[in-house]
């Protein structure tokens, strides 16, 4: 397959080999709580730290995939590395990790990319990038076989750019079996106590569905998440494709992991539900 995106972080940010890869990510599904779900999962929200700090959490999201099938994956993480403007998709070839090429969903990736000039691929913004692939090994481990649509999104977003990333993501996958993820931590380098009151709020938004709120928060210094825009465009665009219901299913910080509360950061899982308002007789 030409133009493959090489694992960067596999050996560091989680195991290179890919037998520990799979046990250990096995290992987190299996002891995360299951949760019921009514209705149909639309979306994700998920951290992308080293998976000795988030992958417990991660796996609180990704266990609800597992026994389900989609077809492609949109996933939309934030650039810590590169500086540009709008939101970078990788159109061709695909993204190895240590457990196999996931190929690119190229007709998809295209077609988005129609939606708005500024959809547009920047290699800059993948190559050095964590928070994309970091999510990748847990999707090859629930869904098994599935398409990727990797978008990288600009460090200084706005609403404007979150507004049209959303409405160009559901325009694209309206009517596919196709699900969303946004890759993010939250608050970064605060005393333990303080982190839990600034990640409060980004998770009561979570819950309550409210981008607007959300998007408030962050751009007023509240709260905060370095994948705050993927988040919101995540939940707009998920909104656009029936999702009523947001729920978040873990919360935990770094100092809950290694024991040292002076200066954490903030990890949770999320989803977003198309739940039936009623059923029909």
């Amino acid at each position: 397959m030409k133009e493959v995106r090489e694992p960067v972080f596999a050996g560091s940010w989680y195991p290179g080999n890919p037998e520990v890869l799979s046990r250990d990510i096995q290992r987190y599904l299996g002891d995360a709580k299951k949760e019921k779900v009514e209705g149909e999962v639309v979306a994700l929200v998920s951290p992308h730290a080293g998976y000795m700090y988030s992958g417990r959490v991660a796996a609180y999201a990704y266990q609800l995939l597992e026994g389900k099938h989609f077809d492609s994956v949109v996933v939309v993480a934030p650039s810590h590395q590169a500086l540009f403007k709008g939101a970078s998709l990788y159109d061709r070839g695909g993204y190895r990790t240590p457990l196999g090429v996931v190929p690119v969903d190229v007709d998809l990736s295209k077609k988005m990319m129609e939606q708005r000039k500024e959809i547009q691929f920047l290699p800059e913004a993948h190559s050095q990038e964590h928070s994309l692939e970091i999510q990748i090994p847990f999707l090859q481990v629930v869904l098994k076989t599935f398409k990727l649509i990797p978008i990288v999104m600009e460090p200084y977003w706005n609403w404007e750019t979150c507004q049209y990333l959303a409405s160009a993501i559901a325009e694209t996958v309206k009517g596919k079996n196709v699900l969303l993820v946004a890759s993010s931590d939250l608050s970064h380098f605060h005393s333990y106590d303080q982190a839990v009151k600034l990640d409060k709020i980004v998770l009561n938004h979570i819950e309550r569905f409210d981008p607007e709120g959300l998007n408030r928060d962050l751009r007023g210094g509240r709260c905060e998440a370095c994948g705050g825009g993927p988040i919101i465009s995540i939940m707009l665009a998920a909104k656009a494709l029936g999702a009523n219901q947001g729920k978040v299913l873990k919360y935990l910080n770094s100092g809950d992991i290694t024991g040292d509360r002076s200066r954490v950061v903030g990890y949770a899982a999320g989803f977003f539900t198309r739940k039936p308002e009623g059923k029909k007789r």
